[in-house]
């Protein structure tokens, strides 16, 4: 009878320890799970570095140029007194931008070629019928990333904005006509180069600048004469030319063309210019694709002190771990159009219909800041984030930023994951710095914003970038994504 009831108490405590550690597992599983869906980071990892620790990597293939961020310490414009921009600026120029891409989206017609311009040296770019009138076009904004090239002979470096939403190549030159903004580097000279030459009114590539600036050219003396405008009433105007680019030393291009402009304006800070890598033909992408097959990639680094990157050619050098997503139709403009299928936050995959994205439209862009998504798309993001963020008092908006917390009583913090997905099954996990956007640790926000509409053209943005291997397989029509590109 003792032998009985100690078997019986035996199995009873059997099945109470076997029920308790299979609770106690699965709670450790769910533990593990929800904490796979969230970064635990330090909190300075999302404030600006005061001190400039470029990375070091080894050498890549194919033409790599080192990029730094703007407002960042490696930038040597921020090094040279020159005023920062505060958030709100950078934020308000930035939807400058968004606004003048999704305009463009839909109308192309600008022309700055028509009330008449006297300038009557010679060497000057001059046309009968020359107007610049506020128009839609790029607004650069300040959110930008700069590349450093050489133009002419001797090479003469110029340190220049690169712009995945611009065709056109240009930089200021001397003698400058009217107006110029001031710039860190000398401007460009064309008599000191021996390589240069301005091309003729006539030749196809002059007409060719109508698809590239959203202007018909004009003409001086047979001198091609191009002329920009972009949304924020930012401009550069002059002769259309070639000269000799240097990318590395080993990879030069004879007759590379470009605008050598002697009449600019705007917000492009202590810049020479700006650097077009969009799909038009006269796009820096197509002029140098018999070499790089059209193909290029690079990294955007944080405001961290560290350095990026941006690579021409290396396609057999690309890493097996890129996802791919196919290019979508360009909608009749030169942008990057890709598909999104889906968002999710905190493991959460968003209720949202993929043809909320597709009806829309979708690009990247490296010169947009933050990225904006359909009115519905982004207020169940937000709301979603909200939810995972209760633990944390809020702040006031920042912009057009409306979800923004006080942080400083913090050292460290817990914010869900937030993933994009693209068509061809290619998952992106947002980097921490892709999630949130600082003003100070009291200040601390939601880098995504809505359009106001279901409509409007949506952007993949350069916050959202930061720290990913962009890749674009422009003739391959595909974009990829991996992770630690600038490391």
């Amino acid at each position: 009878m003792a032998t009985q009831s100690l078997l019986l108490f035996s199995c009873s405590f059997l099945l109470i320890f076997l029920s308790f550690s299979f609770e106690k597992s699965h709670a450790l599983e769910g533990t593990k799970n929800m904490e796979s869906h969230f970064h635990t980071l330090q909190l300075t990892s999302l404030l600006p570095s005061s001190s400039c620790n470029p990375t070091t990597k080894g050498k890549r293939g194919g033409a790599s140029m080192e990029v730094v961020n703007s407002h960042g310490p490696c930038s040597k414009l921020n090094q040279e007194g020159a005023k920062a921009s505060s958030m709100t600026e950078i934020l308000a120029h930035d939807q400058a931008r968004v606004d003048s891409i999704q305009a463009r989206v839909t109308t192309q017609n600008y022309d700055l070629f028509r009330k008449k311009d006297k300038i009557s040296n010679k060497n000057r770019a001059k046309d009968s019928k020359v107007n610049l009138p506020v128009q839609p076009g790029i607004s650069i904004g300040t959110g930008n990333y700069i590349v450093t090239i050489g133009i002419g002979t001797p090479k003469k470096d110029l340190s220049l904005i690169f712009d995945t939403g611009s065709d056109l190549t240009w930089t200021q030159c001397q003698p400058c006509v009217k107006s110029c903004y001031a710039q860190l580097q000398p401007f460009f000279d064309p008599s000191s180069s021996s390589t240069y030459s301005n091309i003729s009114c006539t030749s196809t590539a002059c007409s060719g600048l109508k698809s590239a600036t959203g202007n018909n050219p004009g003409c001086s003396s047979s001198n091609c004469i191009y002329g920009i405008q972009y949304g924020d009433s930012s401009f550069s105007l002059g002769f259309f030319a070639k000269d000799k680019l240097t990318l590395t030393p080993t990879d030069v291009f004879d007759g590379f063309m470009f605008g050598c402009g002697q009449n600019n304006r705007g917000l492009f800070g202590k810049t020479a210019g700006l650097i077009g890598l969009a799909r038009d033909p006269l796009s820096i992408v197509s002029q140098t694709a018999a070499k790089f097959e059209k193909y290029f990639s690079y990294c955007l680094p944080t405001r961290r002190g560290t350095n990026g990157h941006l690579t021409f050619g290396n396609k057999n050098g690309a890493k097996s771990t890129i996802q791919f997503t196919p290019f979508t139709l360009s909608k009749g403009t030169s942008f990057y159009f890709i598909d999104v299928l889906g968002i999710s936050v905190g493991g959460k995959a968003l209720s949202i219909s993929p043809m909320l994205f597709k009806n829309a439209g979708t690009i990247i862009d490296s010169g947009t800041v933050i990225t904006r998504l359909p009115s519905t798309a982004y207020n169940n993001l937000r709301s979603t984030f909200q939810q995972f963020m209760t633990r944390y008092p809020r702040a006031p908006n920042l912009s057009l930023l409306d979800t923004c917390y006080n942080l400083s009583n913090y050292t460290s913090i817990s914010i869900p994951k937030i993933s994009f997905n693209f068509n061809g099954n290619t998952n992106v996990n947002l980097d921490p710095n892709g999630i949130l956007l600082t003003n100070g640790v009291s200040q601390v926000c939601l880098a995504f914003a809505g359009n106001g509409d279901d409509d409007s053209t949506g952007i993949f943005g350069n916050v959202q970038q930061q720290t990913l291997e962009i890749v674009y397989d422009v003739a391959g029509e595909k974009l990829g994504f991996g992770y630690g590109g600038c490391s």
